[in-house]
């Protein structure tokens, strides 16, 4: 049923990477929230990280809006959905406001999303190598697309408060709002690695600090009554909220006949139809237990994956592979997604009960699907260190950075897709495994390449693209499947 949605609501943009959104978001998130609002906050495209933050400024999930992986169709209910009863959403954009899948125009692009979501946009632009300049950046990024509303702009990164001045009559003579002025301000700065910012799973007492600074910055530099008298000028939205247990009952198993890839294989036995549960309730012997891996290790998850399981039956569990010596009790399925394994391999190899009893669950034929990390976890070492030795494969860290969106179909039958189930997903990793691909491929990506990628083996399903459920729901109703056939 479709019903008119009305939040207030934002869209913090850039003209490129680094000009300082995830500050600006997450300190705007924070501020609001420090006011008594509930705050819901969003991510533009795949990102694991920022959304952790966000989470933390708010108290409430972040989640991601991404038109590649989901398709635009999902971009306003699952939008809904996590905006609920909420009197805020700020959603922080990706890249520059019209960066978007390579060769796709504006799919995936924080502008595309800005448009789905009839909500104005907040242009944080990097001032500290420009004066009046700013104002025909501005104006190009006002004008490039007339459908995209650019509400103001928030300077980053201002010298002094003569090049304040500067950039005010500049930005005022283009009839451009500045709706803030942030100094440049390293105390608050976040670290970064190889893969962008350090999760705040890993620097959790730390990432309170930052986001607690942020806001504070936040607040002295930004006209807050003004951004959110902008944000309640977005119309309402006319669409139906995403919700798991619908997308389970009405969502379609987008499955055809897999191109050739080679050989394909058998994962084993699993569910092959799709169709509901024959014991969905868990009336025969309770419900499946979903063993979902978590801890600083394993950092990378969309809160929609863990909504779909328990929508589809499974009591969801999380354990820490770094500290945590058994699965939790009555494990029937294991879901292991991604991360930065890499930066513990000593701890993860050390603990050896926990890598013993998921070799063993995998070699009784238990359903494991594995992201990634996950995938990492799965091999026989990884940067000369053993890990659970599910897969004959070993994995080292790369100079080479693999990046970018993926169309992929599955080859091989599992616990998480029957053959022919296309997908949209995202590599993001420096680490390389080899071999790249078993005998039984986990995926065939169809583009921007044509390769083979995973394994599959048994219940396990394993490799790196990393997806987002709710573009199809039917692998978390056939993963849940396979969990309570173990019970």
């Amino acid at each position: 049923m479709v019903t008119s949605f009305n939040v207030p609501r934002l869209v913090i943009a850039a003209p490129s990477s680094g000009s300082g959104k995830t500050t600006v978001a997450t300190g705007l998130m924070a501020a609001f929230s420090e006011r008594g609002l509930a705050v819901s906050p969003h991510k533009a495209g795949p990102d694991y990280i920022d959304p952790g933050y966000h989470a933390l400024a708010t108290g409430r999930p972040g989640r991601n809006l991404d038109a590649f992986m989901c398709g635009p169709e999902l971009v306003a209910p699952l939008f809904a959905h996590g905006a609920a009863g909420c009197d805020l959403a700020v959603v922080e954009g990706v890249m520059g406001l019209y960066d978007g899948a390579a060769g796709r125009g504006e799919l995936a692009s924080t502008a595309q999303v800005a448009k789905l979501l009839r909500a104005p946009v907040v242009l944080v632009v990097d001032a500290s190598s420009q004066s009046r300049s700013v104002a025909a950046l501005v104006h190009g990024f006002a004008s490039f697309d007339p459908q995209v509303r650019l509400g103001g702009v928030i300077l980053n990164k201002v010298g002094s408060d003569r090049h304040e001045v500067m950039l005010r009559e500049a930005l005022e003579e283009a009839g451009m709002p500045v709706l803030g002025v942030l100094r440049r301000a390293p105390q608050v700065a976040t670290p970064s690695r190889h893969l962008g910012l350090v999760p705040v799973a890993e620097r959790h007492t730390d990432a309170l600090a930052s986001v607690s600074a942020l806001a504070a910055q936040v607040r002295a530099g930004c006209d807050l009554d003004a951004l959110m008298a902008l944000a309640r000028t977005a119309p309402p939205l006319d669409c139906e909220a995403w919700s798991p247990a619908t997308a389970l009952t009405h969502g379609r198993d987008r499955a055809s006949a897999p191109p050739a890839f080679g050989a394909l294989g058998s994962g084993g036995s699993a569910p092959g139809n799709g169709a509901a549960p024959a014991d969905p309730t868990g009336a025969l012997g309770g419900p499946p237990v979903v063993a979902v891996a978590g801890g600083a290790a394993f950092t990378f998850s969309y809160a929609e994956h863990t909504e779909l399981l328990t929508a589809a039956g499974a009591e969801v569990v999380t354990f820490d592979p770094l500290r945590d010596e058994a699965l939790p009790p009555g494990t029937t399925g294991l879901v292991i997604g991604g991360g930065f394994p890499e930066m513990y391999a000593p701890e993860l190899s050390a603990n050896e009960p926990l890598r013993a009893a998921v070799a063993a669950f995998a070699a009784a034929g238990g359903p494991v699907a594995a992201e990634c990390a996950g995938l990492l976890y799965l091999g026989r070492s990884l940067d000369g260190k053993p890990m659970c030795g599910v897969l004959d494969a070993d994995a080292r860290m790369s100079d080479r950075l693999t990046l970018g969106y993926r169309e992929a179909v599955a080859v091989s039958d599992s616990a998480l897709a029957r053959a022919g189930t296309r997908l949209r997903g995202h590599e993001f990793h420096r680490t390389v495994i080899e071999p790249g691909a078993g005998a039984a491929p986990a995926w065939g990506f169809t583009h921007p390449e044509r390769r083979v990628d995973g394994f599959v083996q048994q219940g396990v399903h394993a490799s790196y693209l990393h997806t987002h459920w709710a573009a199809e729901p039917s692998v978390a109703r056939r993963f849940t499947e396979a969990a309570a056939a173990r019970r």
